[in-house]
């Protein structure tokens, strides 16, 4: 089973390093990792989709807290979230191909970025499952390459904090 894990971290110059190698020397896959700056510069938020047990996840928790950049991390699978992810997807078509492949790009309420003779590039935004939804669909008309951002997400419902509320546990 795929997990959703947020952790904050520190904005610090090899932050990231830290939670790529600690995930390849305990041997933990990652399907997707995305990070960025937070509304307050010195944080960034990654999300990570990785997968296993309730054990294995537990302990990719307890191993991310024990990392020196470490703020907060939650494990958000199970809770209410909002996951959005980015494509890039480029594909190719024939005479008569082009109003197909617009007509799905607009149900998938994508937006056509680049276009030529040959080829026609979408950007498309939504959940994972969207997503996949729509590279299944244009799987047909030939998909000439692709790029796909990895999950970012956050938890619903969340409370607003107040600025210092992110304390380095330190």
């Amino acid at each position: 089973m795929k997990h959703t894990i947020s952790v904050l971290v520190e904005n610090t110059f090899g932050a990231f390093d830290r939670v790529a190698t600690m995930f390849s020397a305990k041997g933990f896959n990652i399907h997707s990792i995305s990070i960025g700056e937070t509304e307050q510069k010195d944080i960034s938020r990654m999300t990570i989709v990785t997968s296993g047990d309730k054990q294995l996840i537990d302990q990719i928790v307890k191993q991310l807290n024990r990392l020196i950049d470490t703020i907060k991390v939650s494990e958000l699978t199970g809770q209410a979230r909002t996951e959005r992810e980015l494509a890039l997807i480029t594909v190719s078509f024939h005479k008569g191909g082009i109003e197909e492949i617009k007509n799905i790009n607009d149900i998938f309420r994508g937006k056509i970025v680049d276009i030529n003779n040959k080829t026609m590039m979408l950007e498309v935004t939504g959940p994972p499952e969207k997503i996949d939804a729509i590279i299944n669909v244009l799987m047909p008309f030939g998909i000439i390459e692709m790029a796909r951002s990895g999950t970012v997400a956050l938890k619903r419902g969340e409370q607003i904090r107040p600025k210092n509320e992110y304390v380095n546990k330190k």
